[in-house]
């Protein structure tokens, strides 16, 4: 017969006189779980993830028990880390981490599992016991972090928002063990109004915690077992439990696969897994189960382990903790572990943990099972009687940290703390306020309509209560690239594991050897967050490199980002080099984020054969592009990639070469559609032209055929009159529209009143033309201020804010150009300006008595063909006509006396020529 046969009955009795078959059945299921978990041949030791009673629990039963093999819920594949634990202060997270993925969704790039540990957790004190304690194995039973997404929904996974210490764990993917929480919100809501709480981890601390923190063993296992049950079996299912329940098949067939090849005795081992888990009802339960179950093979993702810090706030924002609830647990288990004077286990060599002996007692036998349920349900809880001193010690600090952080507090709000906390605890039927009753009564005595700083009274309270403790990882833990960025800006003299900003300061000229800290740091701040690495001074540009910098430097609080990018390479230079490789080949990389890549090659690898592969892709994604967005960027990369190697190599690379030929003949292909495509912006068609115009000549050279640029202009016809304007500009750069010509369209359309109210388009369009011909500067000043000095007061006011906002938004870089141009236009002084006449508008000068031409061979020669002086002078817009040489001939004799008397570069000419 069942110990528990007695409290099934019962409960099958008020079952059905008060809810009938139904209920009966849940009840008695939850009395049939405990029973079948007690009886199992292989103890297992129900948990909840970082609970003050587990651990509490844990160092109890490991101090009885001392068992020689310990089955731990947690990813089979992390337990080489765990030594790794003896060089962190706690809390820290075991991370796996893969950024080549082999078998999932390209989207979810990179996967990230992290599992936190605490020191108030009983998973730490099994694994402290067990690396500590001679002739101890700790196996871990747990799926693989690749199963963990083999079984996962095949969704991207949502990205969560964070704070600043609650993003220390990213967006990784958390395993907790013991997961009791109610997964459907009837049931946690029913849970939390009954019980008078706010959250569900008050309830928990309430209810759970604290009647457990003082109970003996068996005790505490039958009550984490019957909650387990209910959870699990008032759980609506789906694709969660279809998961654990795979899971909970997992570790059974782990365990018996260990038993069966190390022989250990059942009775010498001890399974800890989430109380969850333990009311299991798989047909794998059991050791003496003979149901196997199939383990599919991992993929090909290769994955990378580590450690990274963590903090108490990182494990709430993860697992749907309430805030402050972590520094909670911590303080119960400090006071717990002071009541109870019981002596935890940790690891040796622990950074920020007391020295504690670890001795351990004769183990006790194993007893029978007895119902401990039946009393621990049916008595009611013993109430804790009222701590005046620490209440009173919580109400003066919190008035004191209120304060200190702008609050107008005094001791009459420390009495009004003290005396609420007590009211709100009666009211929840409480002897004793707990923190959270606390927390209640200072956020109503002391909180105001404005948080006068950063932080607001419930987290001062938090503060208080133990504060958001986060972890660090120790220096032997860390990978190799880690160790080497610390070893490398060792000569700065800063200590790296601070938490807070540091200030460096080099001086490069004084000090050359911090050239290479210099360099590091510049590579850091590309591939770390912007706040770890921050240049207060200096700067790193193509060919640009500082005397004299200074740098804000906060490691400590970016440990987490400096670890991870040593899974992706063994030094930053490898890092730095495969993200760059990554963004080209990248399947939606452009032309532009090549040029990008190379500049920072050049910059911080200073490697010529990497930049030249980079080019080489630039190229072929230049010729693979069907858009010209990246116009602007792309012209803006290109000529300060080539003014450095120009100003920095015997020679321009091969590849620019062929990016500028490629170029040429890409842009004059897409030149006519751009014109006349609305979804191309008349900034994208101007750099298009700017591209053609500046590398025209460097073309041509590498055989090019501008006639096909002429052709490409000539087959443009843009409606839009921005872009019709940039047409005339290029027309006339080529010299198919004389200035005199485009001077006449644009009065035409200033004497249009059909056309006005369009006319700052135009000026937009002229404005953009200043890129590719920045000799119209001069031009477009003129037509500037003829708008402004022919149109009326009543046409101009309407569309001179348009003008502005257009210039603006589309032309804000070439605004200064244009404004050094009308100041070398505009005289420089008030008093000129009414005496100032406009170079366009002035009147011509009656024609002087023209001067005699010299005769000779030029003069004859000019004379024999005037077709080309008249082509120029059209072209320039000039008017005059030919004059006939003097019969006489000019007199050239100081030309010859000066030539006499310094014959040599008459000589030096001749002998070039010959």
């Amino acid at each position: 017969m069942s110990a528990f046969e007695p409290l099934r009955e019962q409960l099958t009795q008020a079952a059905r006189e008060f809810g009938g078959d139904v209920v009966s059945d849940v009840l008695t299921g939850l009395v049939d779980d405990v029973d079948r978990a007690l009886r199992e041949e292989l103890e297992i030791f129900p948990v909840c993830h970082h609970s003050p009673a587990s651990a509490l629990a844990m160092v109890r039963r490991l101090r009885e028990k001392q068992p020689k093999v310990i089955y731990l819920e947690l990813c089979e594949d992390l337990q080489p880390l765990l030594t790794e634990l003896r060089n962190c202060r706690l809390p820290v997270a075991v991370q796996a981490f893969a950024t080549d993925i082999d078998g999932f969704p390209a989207s979810w790039a990179p996967l990230s599992v992290v599992a936190p540990i605490t020191e108030a957790s009983a998973e730490y004190q099994a694994i402290s016991y067990a690396l500590e304690t001679p002739g101890v194995e700790l196996v871990l039973v747990d799926r693989s972090t690749d199963h963990v997404f083999q079984w996962a929904p095949k969704e991207e996974p949502e990205k969560k928002e964070h704070t600043e210490e609650g993003g220390l764990h990213g967006d990784a993917v958390g395993l907790e063990i013991g997961d009791l929480r109610p997964r459907f919100a009837e049931l946690e809501e029913h849970l939390l109004h009954h019980g008078k709480v706010r959250h569900w981890s008050e309830w928990w601390d309430q209810y759970v915690e604290q009647p457990l923190a003082g109970a003996d063993y068996e005790t505490y296992r039958q009550v984490m077992v019957l909650i387990g049950s209910l959870f699990r079996r008032l759980d609506r299912g789906g694709d969660r439990m279809t998961v654990d329940e795979d899971r909970e098949r997992y570790m059974w067939t782990r365990m018996r696969e260990h038993l069966a090849a190390s022989g250990a005795d059942p009775a010498d081992c001890l399974y800890v897994c989430g109380a969850f888990h333990a009311a299991s009802r798989v047909e794998q339960f059991g050791l003496k189960s003979t149901v196997t179950f199939e383990i599919s093979p991992r993929t090909g993702t290769k994955w990378l382990y580590g450690l990274i810090p963590s903090s108490h706030s990182a494990i709430e924002a993860q697992f749907g903790l309430a805030s402050g609830s972590v520094s909670i647990a911590a303080a119960s288990w400090a006071k717990s572990l002071t009541r109870s004077k019981l002596t935890p286990f940790q690891l040796a060599g622990q950074k920020g943990a007391r020295k504690r002996a670890a001795k351990l007692p004769a183990p006790v036998p194993p007893g029978e099972v007895a119902d401990r349920l039946t009393g621990f349900l049916s008595k009611p809880p013993a109430l804790d009687e009222l701590d005046e001193a620490e209440l009173l010690g919580w109400s003066v600090d919190i008035v004191r940290l209120a304060r200190r952080n702008g609050y107008l507090a005094s001791t009459a709000d420390a009495i009004a703390v003290f005396e609420t906390s007590i009211l709100l605890a009666g009211m929840r039927n409480r002897a004793r306020p707990t923190p959270y009753d606390f927390q209640d009564a200072a956020v109503t005595c002391i909180e105001k309509d404005v948080v006068p700083g950063r932080r607001d009274v419930r987290r001062l309270c938090e503060i208080l209560l133990g504060g958001d403790r986060v972890g660090e990882v120790g220096y032997d833990a860390l990978p190799p690239l880690a160790r080497d960025v610390y070893d490398r800006l060792a000569p700065l003299g800063l200590d790296l594991e601070k938490r807070t900003i540091q200030r460096a300061l080099l001086d490069l000229n004084a000090n050359p050897d911090l050239v290479p800290c210099s360099d590091l740091l510049w590579m850091l701040r590309y591939l770390l967050p912007s706040d770890a690495v921050r240049p207060i001074m200096g700067e790193r540009g193509l060919g640009e490199r500082s005397i004299q910098e200074s740098w804000d430097v906060a490691f400590g609080k970016h440990q987490r980002s400096i670890i991870e990018l040593g899974y992706e390479g063994v030094t930053i230079e490898q890092v730095l080099e495969q993200r760059l490789r990554r963004s080209v080949w990248d399947p939606k990389a452009t032309a532009a984020v090549a040029l990008a890549a190379v500049e920072d090659a050049v910059i911080f690898l200073g490697s010529r054969r990497f930049a030249d592969e980079l080019g080489a892709r630039a190229v072929e994604l230049l010729a693979s592009e069907r858009s010209v967005d990246d116009a602007p960027e792309v012209l803006r990369r290109i000529r300060r990639l080539m003014a450095h190697y120009r100003a920095h190599e015997p020679e321009l690379p091969a590849w620019c070469e062929e990016f500028a030929t490629s170029g040429y003949a890409h842009y004059c292909t897409l030149l006519p559609t751009a014109f006349v495509a609305d979804d191309t912006g008349v900034r994208q068609v101007a750099a298009m032209l700017g591209f053609l115009f500046s590398m025209e000549s460097l073309a041509i050279s590498l055989g090019c055929d501008r006639a096909q640029l002429e052709l490409a202009v000539q087959q443009s016809h843009p409606e839009s009159p921005a872009k019709v304007a940039l047409l005339w500009a290029a027309r006339s750069h080529l010299g198919l529209l004389s200035q005199a010509e485009l001077r006449a369209r644009c009065d035409e359309l200033l004497a249009n009143p059909l056309v006005v109210p369009s006319f700052p388009l135009y000026i937009i369009g002229f404005v953009q033309a200043m890129e590719p011909v920045p000799a119209l500067s001069g031009f477009v000043v003129e037509v500037i201020s003829k708008a402004f000095g022919r149109l009326p007061d009543r046409v101009l006011l309407p569309w001179l804010p348009k003008l502005i906002t257009a210039l603006r938004d589309q032309a804000g870089e070439l605004v200064p150009v244009l404004v050094r141009e009308a100041g070398r236009t505009f005289p420089g002084t008030l008093g000129a300006v009414d005496t100032w006449v406009p170079p366009w508008s002035a009147r011509p000068v009656a024609a002087e008595a023209a001067a005699p031409v010299a005769s000779g061979p030029v003069a004859e020669l000019l004379m024999g063909h005037p077709a080309a002086c008249d082509a120029v002078a059209g072209l320039l817009g000039c008017e005059g006509s030919w004059q006939a040489p003097a019969a006489g001939g000019a007199d050239h004799g100081a030309v010859t006396a000066l030539l006499g008397d310094h014959p040599e570069p008459a000589l030096a000419v001749a002998g070039l020529l010959a």
